[in-house]
């Protein structure tokens, strides 16, 4: 999960965005490999290339329901003058024992059957008669003619080239091929192929398993009446839903109270399934900010390394951050200011990162573009702090959503991007370029 130590902090420096994303980045570590069944490995990560040991299909099959014919035998064939062949039986899906299709015959095929040895080419039931000698037919009554294991005759009302409606041996993937590339992330149609060529088991990075927790008194769960002073808890929920997002699996802790000791025994509860923890509020210099004084001192001194950093950072929204490994794994703790829409943010720029690269991802980041600026009025941001404002993103352009405030979770929900003002920028007028950071 994590090797190298955070760096020590320094109360007096003031971090910027990319030193402390890159302490972070150099501290986590991709999960080990392990083998799961297809099912349990979606959402991972492979480790390894995939080759396909048998072609797919395996054997050339018909795309039709119709009759497998030699091409010579309806050369010529029209609803004037059709071909009259005699049926030698049925040929179905999974049939192990096939027939053979000599001069004037037909075998009656079904839709991925193996192609009967004899036969060159298949003639779909509508350009017949069904084997009842009543003209062509068509649609339903085309499945419904000609009872199955019915021999006797067929009329076939046009010719067909060599290999129609032939599925050829290996004409999606031949053996030997790279099925799949490793880092590949295993959604549903990757993990069809690798059922498709035999696989039941693959080797992968499994999903990082993210505890989530806010912390504060004042917190109630929703459905709960509000008292006096309370508010609803909704970090949580954003936060456990943007892990699942990013791929992990992700677990949300109800809120802690201002309790110092109760958050520190309650983390360390959750470290037996926790690749990754995730904490919201409580970071910054007042007098219950509980994170701050139940894990500024938990450093283990049988565990060099471990303990959680917290800093200042040179941003806008998300200034107070904190960051380190606890326990005896070291794993990786995060914790995120209470604001909901500084902990977004920090999630988007720290946490998501950090999920993405212990799944093993080489892009870890969310994409990035150039945009126009729509505004009303040019946009103020404090010097020396690199801004993060919501915005939404159109055809090249982005307009603000909402204002500054970090407490603005309506607009929050209204935004798909992130506008950057970088430290040394305090103003950006309409139609200027800004750097865009997707979040769809």
């Amino acid at each position: 999960m994590s090797s190298a130590a955070p760096r020590p902090a320094d109360q007096d420096h003031l971090w910027s965005v990319d030193e402390h994303l890159e302490d972070i980045l150099a501290t986590v570590r991709p999960l080990e490999p392990i083998e799961l069944q297809l099912l349990d490995a979606q959402g991972c990560v492979l480790v390894e290339d995939v080759t396909v040991p048998v072609s797919l299909p395996p054997f050339d099959n018909s795309s039709m329901d119709g009759y497998a014919v030699r091409v010579a035998d309806v050369a010529g064939a029209s609803e004037e003058f059709p071909a009259v062949l005699d049926v030698v039986g049925d040929v179905a899906a999974g049939q192990a024992e096939l027939l053979h299709v000599g001069p004037g015959q037909a075998a009656r095929i079904m839709t991925g059957a193996p192609l009967p040895p004899g036969a060159e080419t298949v003639v779909p039931v509508e350009w017949t008669d069904g084997g009842l000698g009543e003209g062509p037919v068509s649609g339903m009554r085309a499945r419904s003619l000609a009872p199955e294991g019915a021999e006797g005759h067929v009329h076939v009302y046009r010719s067909a080239e060599a290999r129609a409606h032939v599925r050829a041996q290996g004409s999606d993937v031949r053996a030997g091929d790279r099925a799949l590339d490793a880092g590949t992330v295993l959604g549903p149609p990757q993990i069809a192929l690798l059922a498709a060529i035999g696989r039941g088991t693959v080797r992968v990075r499994p999903r990082p398993r993210v505890v989530v927790m806010s912390t504060g008194s004042e917190l109630v769960q929703p459905d709960e009446s509000l008292g006096i002073g309370q508010i609803y808890d909704s970090n949580s929920f954003a936060l456990t839903a943007a892990a699942r997002d990013a791929g992990a699996i992700a677990y949300r802790v109800g809120a802690v109270a201002d309790d110092a000791e109760t958050l520190r025994s309650t983390i360390e509860d959750q470290l037996v399934r926790a690749d990754l923890v995730v904490t919201t509020g409580g970071v910054s210099v007042g007098a219950y900010d509980v994170v701050k004084e139940a894990l500024s001192s938990v450093a283990d001194e049988d565990e060099p390394g471990s303990g959680v950093d917290f800093r200042k950072l040179a941003m806008q929204p998300g200034k107070p951050q904190g960051f380190g490994t606890i326990g005896p794994d070291h794993t990786p703790l995060l914790a995120l200011p209470g604001n909901p829409v500084s902990s977004y943010v920090s999630f988007e720029l720290f946490v998501r990162p950090a999920i993405r690269t212990l799944m093993g991802l080489d892009d870890v980041h969310r994409p990035r573009t150039r945009a126009t600026l729509t505004a009303k009025k040019a946009l103020t941001s404090p010097k020396g702090r690199r801004q993060f404002l919501r915005g939404a993103y159109a055809d090249g352009s982005v307009a603000p959503v909402g204002g500054a405030g970090s407490h603005l979770v309506a607009a929050l929900a209204q935004a798909d991007a992130l506008i950057v003002v970088p430290e040394d920028v305090e103003s950006v007028e309409p139609g200027a370029e800004v750097e865009v950071v997707l979040l769809g």
